[in-house]
């Protein structure tokens, strides 16, 4: 059985960040499809697009900020991590949070792992490097 590569889902209102998100992947060779949302509410509104679109939720990997307008990371988490359609999805926190409180509430709910953006350009090549390998080797949900 031929597995279905995963989408990066960046959710981040950050546009420098996403732009030094996307440069890393460009300069990582990631070439998976990615899309970006600007907050919590635009993903659940884009992811629930994907679902009606292909009958189900493709593979994708998120990064996801915390502070974001309107719907914010843990908000989003919540909604996600109750809704059957989008539960299994594989997210790891990107935020400049370091709040213990943060941390524990993102693990509450199920996040691959968190991160923290210290010194932007190192810690997305960093970052994006380990999530490129991630993608290719892990097995996700179809």
């Amino acid at each position: 059985m031929k597995t279905t590569p995963a989408k990066f889902l960046i959710v981040d209102d950050d546009k420098v960040s996403v732009m030094a998100m996307q440069r890393a992947m460009r300069k990582l060779k990631i070439v998976n499809e990615t899309a970006v949302c600007h907050d919590g509410q635009h993903a659940l509104e884009f992811l629930a697009e994907e679902v009606k679109r292909h009958g189900r939720l493709p593979p994708y990997i998120v990064t996801l900020d915390l502070n974001m307008p309107r719907m914010g990371g843990l908000e989003f988490l919540e909604v996600v991590r109750a809704d059957p359609a989008l539960e299994r999805m594989v997210v790891f926190v990107f935020t400049t949070s370091d709040m213990p409180t943060d941390v524990q509430s993102a693990y509450s709910k199920n996040v691959a792992g968190y991160i923290v953006k210290e010194n932007p350009s190192e810690t997305f090549a960093n970052a994006l490097g380990m999530l490129n390998a991630y993608s290719r080797i892990v097995e996700l949900p179809a």
